[in-house]
């Protein structure tokens, strides 16, 4: 395969975090199908190896994505052909999400399917160079990846309807008002950010980590009443492993917690 062409996702493990790198800058990182199928296969893995504790997911070179390289996708559009369903992570969250955590990092060009990605994800360091925007509706479609519903919730509907449907061009204060990045840096610096989030996240006990995502996204998808009704259950799950003992005693001898996963 010519990775220039098709581009590529790359993986590197450090510590207990998986670092997924988004590589075709030569076209701004838009996305080919092959290059799906990577980010599918990363998120799976990450997913998958209880020795992965944390996701850091960001963009080699200057922008984080244009977004879909669309020539590449018209017949998979055509035909309705997704990675959902087959028992594989879906990225965009649509069909089996990550339960670790994400941070994404993002800069330059994020249009389209990396907003998506972004929004999939947990939290957001943005680079103050960050150029956003959703403009299918200017190719003669519209967004299919989740920002048609994540936009409102994070942003709200007026904010979400004026830049969904004028398809504007925004920077990254304009995305940090309206709630869909967490933090502005400088341009260079975001994805040392997101490391360091990403670190501070891995001090936590994984399990108690994950349990805390899933109960906040139990609460979206399913309501109040079910989020409620799951709390005892799993806090007493969680009180019954290893790792809440190593709690405690790290709380009586005034120290970090040394946790494991069990």
């Amino acid at each position: 395969m010519n990775i220039s062409a098709e581009g590529r996702i790359t993986t590197e493990v450090q510590g207990r975090i998986l670092l997924m790198g988004i590589d075709r800058p030569a076209k701004m990182n838009g996305f080919t199908p092959e290059m799906m199928d990577g980010l599918v296969e990363a998120f799976t893995r990450l997913d998958d190896d209880a020795d992965l504790w944390c996701g850091v997911l960001f963009g080699h070179g200057d922008h984080f994505t244009a977004g879909l390289d669309l020539p590449r996708w018209h017949e998979r559009m055509r035909s309705g052909e997704r990675r959902r369903g087959t028992g594989a992570v879906d990225p965009t969250a649509l069909g089996r999400k990550c339960t670790k955590p994400i941070v994404t990092a993002v800069q330059g060009v994020t249009y389209t399917l990396g907003i998506e990605l972004m929004l999939a994800g947990d939290i957001v360091v943005a680079a103050d160079d960050c150029r956003f925007s959703q403009l299918e509706p200017l190719r003669g479609i519209h967004a299919a990846g989740g920002a048609t519903i994540r936009f409102v919730q994070r942003g709200g509907w007026g904010n979400a309807m004026y830049h969904l449907l004028t398809s504007d061009v925004f920077d990254s204060a304009e995305a940090l008002r309206i709630g869909l990045v967490q933090e502005v840096v400088p341009a260079g610096t975001q994805l040392d950010r997101a490391m360091e989030l990403a670190t501070v996240i891995c001090e936590g006990a994984p399990l108690a980590v994950q349990a805390t995502k899933a109960s906040s996204m139990r609460f979206v998808e399913e309501g109040e009443a079910a989020a409620v009704a799951a709390l005892g259950p799993k806090q007493a799950e969680l009180a019954a492993t290893d790792d809440a003992a190593e709690g405690v005693a790290s709380f009586v001898e005034r120290r970090k917690g040394h946790f494991k996963g069990c």
